[in-house]
Parts: C-alpha cells; sequence; structure tokens
C-alpha cells in the first residue's frame, strides 16, 4: 500500500531524499519517494485495466506515475512507491531568479542537422501535395540534439530549474535501465493532454508556434503574428477537433471558447484552447482517456496512422518516450496526463533533447528549423548549454 506523506513541504527533502519521480506546476505537485515498485501490464493487457487491478490491493488516494511511449504499440512505463506526497499547489515557490547551471563543457550532435531536418520537411510537403483524394492534412516531424558533457547531470536541478516557468508543468520520471546506467525522462512540458476530476474533465491542446523575443515590442510582434497567421491557426483546428471529436462519445456536454487563445511559456508563444466535458460515466479513468486520445496531432499528425507511418520513415531514431504522455493517475480514477514535449531522455552524462514542429500546407521548411530550435530553448538552458546558430543556406555570414 502507498503511504500519504502528511509532513510539513519544507521537511520532504530533508526527511526522505529528493523524489524519484515528481510532478511540479502553479495548479499542483505530486512527489513519489523511496523505491519504486514497476507496474507490468500483460502483454496486450488493457491498460486501464491493469491499473485498475493494482489500485484494488492499494488506498484510492494511492498514485501510479508513469510515461506512455509515442509508438502506442510499445511498452509503458508505470511505476507506484512506497511514499507519495500530494499537493494542491507547487512545494515551494520559485525563486524570483532561478539557481544558474553549474558551468560544464558540452558536446552536441544535431540527429538530424538543420539541413537534413528542412529536406525532410520538404519531402513531406511534396508528399501533402501530391495525394488529391485522401490526403495527409499534418504531421509533426521532430529532431533531436545529443549533450554530452563529462559529469553526470544533476537531475534534482534541472528539475528545480524547470519549475521555475509558472507556465508548464516540470517532470522526472525514471525509466527502465536494461543497460545499467540509469535513465531518466526530464522535461516542461506546457500542453495538458487530459485531467480527470470526478466526471469533469480538460484538456488544453497547444498547435501554432512562435518564438518569443527579449524586447517588449518584438515580443509583442511575434504573438500578434502568431494570433493572425492563418497556417498557424489551421494547424491548430485540426487538433482541437480530433480532440472533441474522439471525447464526444464519452461525453454528456463537451464546451470550448470560440477560437483560439494565445498562451505563453518563457521561451514560446503558442496557440492553445482549452476543452472541458462532463463525462457520461464518471468512474471511467484518466489513464483510459489519455490513451485514446494519445498521440495528438499536435505530435503526430492526421490521418494518425498515415502521419506515424511517415514519422517512422523520416526520422532518423526511434522517438521512444518522446512525444508520448506522462502523468499519474489514483484509485478513484482520477489524474493528469501531459504531453511529453520540452524534454530531454537522461542517461549520466549524456542527455537526448527533443523539439518537432507541424507540418501543413504552407509550413516553410526553415520556418520549421527555426521552429525547433527555439523549442529547444527550455531544456538548453536549463542544463546550461549555450544557444547554437542555425545558417540558411545563403545567408550571410
Amino acid at each position: 500500500m502507498i503511504t500519504q506523506i502528511e509532513k510539513p513541504e519544507a521537511s520532504l527533502a530533508a526527511t526522505f531524499g529528493e523524489p524519484r519521480a515528481a510532478f511540479r506546476s502553479r495548479q499542483e505537485t505530486i512527489e513519489a519517494f523511496g523505491p519504486l515498485q514497476p507496474v507490468v501490464p500483460e502483454p496486450g493487457a488493457d491498460l486501464a485495466g491493469a491499473v485498475a487491478a493494482v489500485f484494488e490491493e492499494m488506498d484510492p488516494d494511492s498514485v501510479i506515475a508513469g510515461a506512455l511511449p509515442f509508438d502506442t504499440g510499445a511498452a509503458a512505463c508505470l511505476w507506484y512507491a512506497p511514499r507519495v506526497h500530494r499537493s494542491g499547489k507547487m512545494i515551494a515557490p520559485p525563486p524570483a531568479k532561478a539557481d544558474p547551471p553549474r558551468s560544464e563543457r558540452w558536446r552536441l550532435r544535431p540527429d538530424p542537422d538543420a539541413p537534413l531536418y528542412a529536406r525532410a520537411v520538404e519531402r513531406a510537403l511534396a508528399l501533402m501535395a501530391a495525394d488529391a483524394i485522401d490526403p495527409l492534412r499534418k504531421v509533426v516531424l521532430s529532431r533531436s540534439l545529443v549533450a554530452e558533457t563529462d559529469r553526470p547531470i544533476d537531475l534534482a536541478g534541472l528539475l528545480s530549474r524547470l519549475s521555475h516557468d509558472p507556465a508548464v508543468t516540470a517532470f522526472l520520471m525514471p525509466l527502465p535501465s536494461p543497460e545499467g546506467t540509469p535513465r531518466a525522462l526530464v522535461g516542461a512540458t506546457p500542453e495538458r493532454l487530459l485531467t480527470k476530476r470526478d466526471g469533469t474533465i480538460l484538456s488544453h491542446p497547444l498547435a501554432g508556434s512562435a518564438r518569443r523575443a527579449k524586447d517588449l515590442g518584438a515580443d509583442a510582434a511575434a504573438a500578434a503574428a502568431l494570433s493572425r497567421s492563418a497556417k498557424d491557426r489551421h494547424e491548430h483546428a485540426i487538433v482541437v477537433e480530433f480532440i472533441l471529436d474522439t471525447l464526444a462519445p464519452h461525453c454528456r456536454r463537451l464546451w470550448r471558447p470560440e477560437g483560439a487563445a494565445l498562451v505563453s511559456t518563457a521561451t514560446m508563444w503558442h496557440l492553445g484552447t482549452r476543452i472541458m466535458g462532463e463525462l457520461k460515466d464518471a468512474e471511467t479513468p484518466a489513464i483510459a482517456l489519455a490513451a485514446l486520445l494519445h498521440p495528438t496531432p499536435a505530435v503526430c499528425g492526421l490521418p494518425r496512422t498515415r502521419a506515424s507511418r511517415l514519422i517512422g520513415e523520416l526520422e532518423p531514431y526511434d522517438r521512444g518516450f518522446y512525444a508520448g504522455t506522462v502523468g499519474w493517475c489514483d484509485g478513484r480514477g482520477d489524474g493528469s496526463w501531459h504531453v511529453t514535449i520540452r524534454c530531454a531522455e537522461i542517461a549520466g552524462c549524456t542527455a537526448r533533447l527533443y523539439a518537432g514542429a507541424g507540418i501543413v500546407e504552407g509550413s516553410d521548411p526553415w520556418g520549421e528549423v527555426d521552429e525547433t530550435a527555439a523549442k529547444f530553448g527550455a531544456m538548453m538552458a536549463a542544463l546550461g548549454i549555450p544557444p547554437v546558430a542555425e545558417k540558411r543556406p545563403g545567408a550571410r555570414s
């Protein structure tokens, strides 16, 4: 049985050490301490059913946390812990200025590099234009950055720095380590896939993005341009339509505001829509609904099967848990699941960062290079990696 921690929040780290798994946002904190025990569904078993079976022997306030990979046919990573702290707020308000990361020498390897990524976008656009009968409406192509240093990466410090942005949910999730080196998924996602409380659900998809600027005037101009962009509004509408269509059979009511709203993080502007619903069956578990939605067109594309196949052809690596969903659920079926973006997989001295961009008709290949470079920014800053300049072909030095 999992034990709920009732100690004063300030004494948690001193008493139990750093959390093994964590979700931190302005709205809530979930932290797991002590040895984590895997929840391993049988091959082909229903994920929600496997989780429910575990909860039959646990307190309903217990928590199972984990990550689902991008590939829905791959194994999920789920854990429960002997000690869990839950709070309806951030455990400690972030300081006015985050502690800087320690100074490191980083060796960087883009995978793929910018020109190869731009060519993959060109290929996707050509395929969209060539199929007039049942066209691919959207595909999300990602690239990664492998960063190596000489000392093991400080996961607790990294999580603390990522938590400084009030617009994100910072997370730390251990991953299976078949080769012996401990692995973890760490990130600061701004995108809520699904939250369930009793019979009410909330999804907050983001699609359509622009880099923020340090200059206030330039930053306001970037936000205004994103808000007016027909390409970005089309990209966003595809995601919202998919989520509404997927949730509708399970809801008595679904509602959303007219049009997308601007959403900001410390480094990016996004178009976002808050979708709320009232479930027909209030006992439907959050993890079951999250699994239905995943992967949304915000990280895959539409039609989903064709987009996923094209991603496998054009990306030079297995996404693993990037662009999956990471979150938690309790014995009552409530929980929160987030889209696994703005993240890195970390093993010892190595971090593999990921960033993606939605490709639709009208996308500019080198514009998508710029967008993915901007999306690396939050993780690079938290790790202490200096920005990397990527020049377009023909650009002057």
